[in-house]
């Protein structure tokens, strides 16, 4: 179906009894894209060598958050490049530190992943400071590796620092590459020389199939990075007491079920993006953006503190972008019987917007009933690309407005003449009719589309066309 009458169908309007026959064999076509495994090339150093501004310059965007503080990136972060027409993963790691103590500790073990993981490496080494003692002990990780490694000499941005590149043969890692990442300077050689190492096929190859996409999100420090990290039975995210540890989406695959998901741990929003600053309004902005990618997502709130105004803020920019939804409430193992109470309360009062999502508690951190979200997930997906045959739709709801017609408006009793849907993902639904329906007669409908075709776990959507009149056309 064409973007043009997805758009048309959005809101309300009007119609003409010639156009009647064109809208009742839309059909959409929403096929998942297949997903095929490439390489994956690891970008690794010290911190603040400008790890992140070169990712951004060989993906061709700013995506990996970057700022002028040590430390911004904390986890792998994978992010899709293509050169000369070969597709791979560029994985952006946080600094690496031998001697690195708690958070940071943590931020250096997500490197080692990335390093023993890849199919090559990229080690960036800040040109104008010259090799390190960081610099030094991670090459000598890096000469015990079988995996291609190619030495970057980053900030070459004139031919004054090119006299200091050659020093760098030193680390014994080959010849260093001068590139400039703020500049681009040297990219393109660079790049070249990546093609080059990287193998046609990833080393360790995805099941095939199409990974659906979920999006990970809720407020700071609410178990997202321990639920992926149990989900996928490896350290993908960096998990600290700290608020806030995840700053860029971390996008990871991973198997449950017996297949392939694409999981996307996303940063935790503390305010709202227009009062965000820094690194942190980056992040609010490539949250958004991950949950708009994604298909279905996961909202994780605390089940053993009170609902907070930020899990209600996400929660509204899930639903505003029309995707499927599974909450799940975490850290119930901490649940007694009277938070319980008190929770259902909170759930009636403020959960009201999302009646239809799917619900699961459980716990990252001992695991519990996590398995429980693959089923949760297949069923709001299930709704979310459910189509419903226009007969079907029109019998049904010749029943249901003969039971319950709408109410009259201006002495007048509004008829629908039929429906169609529109398009999934989500389904949106356009009712044709002779007059304007009141907004609760469409959340009736709404309502009763729910339970005669269970659309669990997604939003759909209703929109009126009202007929212009006959008057109106002969002017």
């Amino acid at each position: 179906m064409s973007d043009d009458l997805v758009t048309e169908f959005a809101g309300d309007g009007v119609w003409n009894e010639e156009s009647e026959w064109d809208y009742l064999d839309l059909e959409a076509d929403a096929e998942g894209e297949a997903y095929v495994a490439v390489p994956t090339l690891a970008v690794v150093g010290r911190p603040n060598v400008g790890k992140s501004t070169l990712v951004n310059r060989i993906i061709g965007r700013r995506e990996a958050v970057v700022e002028d503080v040590p430390g911004v990136t904390r986890d792998r972060v994978s992010y899709e490049a293509n050169w000369s027409g070969r597709r791979f993963l560029v994985q952006d790691t946080g600094g690496w530190e031998p001697d690195a103590k708690g958070l940071q500790q943590a931020v250096a073990r997500q490197a080692e992943l990335a390093m023993s993981t890849a199919d090559a490496i990229l080690l960036v080494v800040d040109a104008v400071v010259g090799a390190t003692a960081t610099d030094e002990a991670v090459a000598r990780v890096l000469r015990r590796s079988k995996t291609p490694v190619i030495l970057v000499a980053n900030k070459v941005d004139d031919g004054r620092t090119e006299s200091e590149v050659a020093a760098l043969w030193s680390l014994g890692l080959g010849q260093p590459y001068s590139v400039s990442a703020t500049h681009g300077r040297g990219t393109g050689d660079l790049l070249d020389e990546v093609l080059a190492k990287l193998p046609e096929t990833p080393r360790e190859g995805i099941p095939g199939g199409g990974p659906r996409r979920v999006a990970l999100v809720g407020k700071p420090n609410v178990g997202k990075s321990s639920l992926l990290n149990k989900l996928s039975g490896d350290e993908r995210s960096v998990v600290h007491d700290v608020a806030g540890t995840t700053v860029d989406p971390v996008d990871s695959i991973v198997e449950l079920g017996g297949r392939p998901w694409r999981f996307v741990d996303t940063a935790g929003l503390r305010k709202r993006v227009s009062h965000a600053s820094g690194a942190e309004f980056y992040a609010s902005l490539r949250t958004k953006s991950a949950i708009e990618a994604a298909e279905v997502a996961i909202l994780l709130i605390d089940a053993h503190e009170p609902l907070t105004e930020q899990d209600l803020r996400v929660l509204s920019m899930v639903a505003d972008t029309g995707r499927a939804l599974v909450i799940a409430f975490n850290k119930w193992d901490l649940v007694d019987e009277d938070r319980r109470l008190m929770l259902d309360k909170e759930i009636d009062r403020d959960l009201v917007r999302v009646p239809w999502a799917s619900r699961v508690n459980i716990s990252a951190r001992t695991g519990r009933a996590v398995q429980k979200l693959v089923p949760a997930l297949d069923t709001a997906l299930e709704s979310w690309d459910k189509r419903i045959p226009t007969g079907r739709l029109n019998t049904w709801l010749k029943e249901v407005v003969a039971a319950t017609p709408p109410p009259m408006r201006g002495g007048r009793l509004p008829r629908i003449m039929f429906a169609t849907q529109a398009s999934s993902r989500p389904p949106t639904f356009v009712l044709f009719t002779t007059g304007f329906l009141e907004a609760g007669y469409r959340r009736f409908l709404e309502r009763r589309l729910r339970e005669e075709f269970n659309f669990d776990g997604s939003p759909i959507r209703v929109s009126v066309r009202v007929r212009e009149k006959r008057d109106r056309k002969n002017r």
